[in-house]
């Protein structure tokens, strides 16, 4: 496992600044750089402080981590969100199919649920670093009444073709469970993934 930098107490406009740095950073090393960025509702808030810092967009590509399957339109969709965010910024976003090849990430921006899920990797869907797939279709069980749909969800071994993972999350119960998987205490999904990854990890808590 890697060494994780844990950021303590950073706000949204901390956290789009970090940001910033290290997308300009990967766009001084590369002519265009690829991305991926979680759904839900934490991002957001995020995202709008982000689309303020100057950065040329035009060479960015953004994927989602994951999304439920539903049409682009729909409400649930992450995809559609993102799109709407980045699409006047000049950034292509590619939505997640199931046959879908990744890239190598230069940012991995992930969530984590209070079940210890990443993307949409739930601790039923049993993920593997080393999974052939990169991207795959599951059923979350228990099934979220808010949005009861399938989803796609990039692998771990997808998430792990990174340069750098930053993983956002809110609350005390998270930051336990965190904690306890980055100790390898349990075998939930961010466990696994923090057992394999050998590239920095940043944690805001």
């Amino acid at each position: 496992m890697t060494d994780i930098q844990r950021i303590e107490g950073a706000d949204d406009a901390a956290i789009a600044a970090w940001l910033t740095g290290e997308l300009v950073a990967a766009l001084a090393r590369r002519e265009r750089i690829v991305i991926s960025v979680p759904g839900g509702s934490t991002p957001f808030p995020i995202l709008a402080r982000l689309q303020k810092h100057a950065l040329d967009w035009s060479r960015v590509e953004v994927w989602p981590g994951d999304d439920r399957c539903v049409p682009e339109d729909h409400p649930a969709s992450n995809v559609g969100k993102i799109r709407a965010a980045f699409k006047p910024l000049g950034a292509a976003v590619t939505p997640l199919v199931e046959d879908a090849t990744p890239p190598v990430f230069a940012l991995v921006w992930l969530g984590m649920g209070e079940d210890g899920h990443v993307a949409s990797l739930f601790p039923n869907t049993d993920p593997r670093p080393d999974a052939a797939a990169t991207v795959v279709r599951i059923t979350p069980d228990p099934l979220p009444p808010e949005a009861p749909f399938d989803r796609l969800s990039l692998t771990l071994s997808a998430l792990l073709l990174s340069d750098r993972i930053a993983l956002v999350m809110r609350g005390a119960a998270k930051r336990a469970l965190f904690e306890a998987a980055a100790r390898g205490e349990n075998d939930l999904p961010v466990a696994r993934l923090l057992a394999a990854a050998r590239q920095p990890i940043t944690c805001f808590d």
